[in-house]
């Protein structure tokens, strides 16, 4: 995958995420996508590991995989910066 698709999964996958998830969320617009990126790779590795299956593009295995990842990046995030 090119970088534009990384970063149009990454956006896709963490607003997603932001949305699945209750409460604020500290970050902004970057910060999602920074987090969604992140959450695509994890949550390709453990597709990978669980399913066989992996993030290979914009496609709805993806996706799904790519906001599982973002969920916990986001909760750990959010947990680490989150206000108090």
């Amino acid at each position: 995958m090119g970088i534009l698709t990384w970063i149009i999964l990454g956006l896709i996958a963490g607003a997603i995420a932001r949305l699945l998830i209750p409460g604020k969320q500290p970050g902004g617009l970057i910060t999602t996508i920074v987090l969604g990126i992140v959450g695509a790779v994890i949550g390709g590795y453990i597709g990978n590991a669980l399913l066989g299956k992996s993030v290979t593009g914009i496609n709805t295995t993806s996706i799904i995989l790519a906001v599982i990842g973002s969920i916990v990046v986001i909760a750990i995030w959010s947990a680490i910066f989150g206000k108090h």
